[in-house]
C-alpha cells in the first residue's frame, strides 16, 4: 500500500497549515486507501497527538514514504533525494528567490508536483487556500478601515478559535455608509464576498456604484469583463485576454474616486495591466482610505503594495504624495493590508478545506499512477523538467 508523508514545514516563518487534517488521515487509513506518516512538528495547527489518535504514524523517518506533502517551499537542506514532493514551489514564474531550490531538486532527482499547477481542463485551479485568504483579507481590510476612522472595531482573526467563532463576532456590527470595490472572480473573490454578505454590505451594479451615493454600506463586484477592454476592439474576450493581456487596458481607474475601500482579489502577472497607476491616485480627491491587496503582488496590480506586512502587523501606510512607506492610519497616507500568508489566521479551517479538495480531485490519481491533471502539474520528473516546463531549463541549471 502507498504511504503518504506529511512533512514538517521548514520555511521561516513556519507555516502552520497542513495538506491533510487528522480526521482526513483517519478516513484514508480506515478505508485502506493509503498509510500516513507524519513528521513531528511543534508549529503545526494540529498537534502530533491528534495525528497519533487518527491512526497515523508520527515519526521523523520518512524513507518509506512514496509521496511527501507539504505546503510552502521545502528548505534545500531538508530535501530527501529521489522522492516525490507536492508543495507550493513558487518556481513556475522563474522566481529568483527559489532558483536554488529548483536546482537542488534537479540535483537530488526529485519529482515535483506543484499544487498551483493542478488545474481542470479549462485552466481553473483545483485546490488552494484562496477562499480563506479572501475571508481573512476582507476581515482585515474592514478592521483596518474601522480603526482608521474610529467608526467600528473588529477582533483580529487569529485570536478567535475558528471560522464559526469569527462569524459570531459580526453580530450587532453596524458599518458606516462605505463604498467597497471587490475585484476578481476566483476563490479569493468568493471569500471576500462571503464576508461582505456576513457584514450585511449590499451588492450594487457598476453603473450605480459610479453614479450614486448610499446611506448604507455597499460593494460592487468587478470581474474581468468589468475591468478590461481590448485597446483596439474595445471588447473583453476572456481567452484572448489571458493569452494577450498586454493588448488590453484596465477600466478600474474610473472607480477610484468612488471607492473608500478596495478589496483586491484579481489575478495578476507582469503582462496584465495594473488596476491603476500612481498618477490615477491624484484623481481620487483623497477618498480611498484602505486597500486590502489580498492577492498580494508587490508593485503588481496595486502599485502601492510595497511588499509584505505580517500577520502580527498587517497594515502599513503609503504617503499620498511621495508613495513612501509610513506608519498606518495617518491622514496623509493610504493604508495597505498586504500579507502573504493570510490563511494562517484560520489554519484549521483552511487546512480542512484544502485537504478535502486534495482527496476529492487529486489524491486518488497520484496513488494510482497519475492522470492528465497530475501530469500537467508535475514540473520535475526524477530531476528532469517535463515538456510543459522546458522553458525553465536555464532557471533549473539544465541548459
Amino acid at each position: 500500500m502507498v504511504t503518504i508523508g506529511l512533512i514538517r514545514e521548514g520555511k521561516i516563518p513556519a507555516d502552520n497549515r497542513v495538506a491533510l487534517t487528522p480526521s482526513q488521515c483517519r478516513w484514508l487509513i480506515k478505508n485502506n486507501i493509503c498509510n500516513v506518516v507524519v513528521e513531528p512538528s511543534a508549529t503545526r495547527c494540529f498537534t502530533d497527538a491528534e495525528y497519533t489518535a487518527s491512526g497515523a504514524q508520527v515519526t521523523s523517518n520518512l524513507e518509506d514514504c512514496n509521496l511527501l506533502l507539504g505546503i510552502k517551499e521545502v528548505p534545500v537542506q531538508q530535501l530527501l533525494p529521489n522522492k516525490h514532493y507536492l508543495f507550493f514551489s513558487h518556481t513556475r514564474k522563474q522566481q529568483p528567490y527559489n532558483q536554488a531550490l529548483m536546482q537542488a531538486m534537479v540535483d537530488k532527482n526529485i519529482t515535483l508536483t506543484d499544487y498551483e499547477c493542478l488545474t481542470h481542463d479549462d485552466g481553473q485551479r483545483i485546490i488552494g487556500f484562496g477562499f480563506f485568504a479572501g475571508i481573512v483579507g476582507a476581515h482585515n481590510g474592514m478592521m483596518c478601515y474601522g480603526k482608521r476612522t474610529n467608526s467600528f472595531e473588529l477582533e483580529r482573526v487569529h485570536k478567535v478559535k475558528d471560522y464559526r467563532a469569527l462569524i459570531h463576532t459580526y453580530f450587532g456590527l453596524k458599518l458606516p455608509p462605505v463604498k467597497i470595490a471587490v475585484t476578481g472572480s476566483g476563490r479569493v473573490a468568493h471569500g471576500i464576498i462571503e464576508i461582505m454578505n456576513l457584514m450585511d454590505v449590499q451588492e450594487i451594479e457598476p453603473d450605480e456604484y459610479l453614479q450614486k451615493q448610499f446611506a448604507y454600506p455597499v460593494y460592487v463586484h468587478l470581474k474581468g469583463s468589468n475591468l478590461y477592454r481590448h485597446k483596439i476592439f474595445d471588447k473583453y474576450i476572456r481567452d484572448d485576454f489571458h493569452a494577450n493581456p498586454s493588448e488590453y487596458r484596465c477600466l478600474f481607474p474610473q472607480y477610484l474616486a468612488e471607492t473608500d475601500i478596495l478589496m483586491n482579489g484579481i489575478y495578476w502577472d507582469k503582462d496584465v495591466p495594473r488596476l491603476f497607476e500612481l498618477t490615477d491616485l491624484e484623481q481620487t480627491q483623497e477618498r480611498i482610505q484602505t486597500i486590502a491587496d489580498i492577492t498580494d503582488d508587490a508593485h503588481g496590480s496595486v502599485p502601492i503594495n510595497l511588499g509584505d506586512a505580517t500577520i502580527e502587523q498587517p497594515v502599513y501606510g503609503v504617503d499620498r504624495v511621495n508613495f513612501a512607506r509610513t506608519e498606518p492610519y495617518l491622514q496623509s497616507s493610504i493604508d495597505v493590508m498586504a500579507v502573504g500568508n493570510l490563511p494562517n489566521e484560520l489554519p484549521r479551517d483552511a487546512s480542512k478545506f484544502f485537504g478535502a479538495q486534495l482527496i476529492k480531485y487529486v489524491l486518488n490519481d497520484l496513488l494510482n499512477g497519475g492522470s492528465a491533471i497530475t501530469q500537467r502539474a508535475t514540473i520535475l520528473q526524477q530531476g528532469k523538467l517535463t515538456p510543459p516546463y522546458a522553458y525553465l531549463s536555464d532557471y533549473a541549471g539544465l541548459a
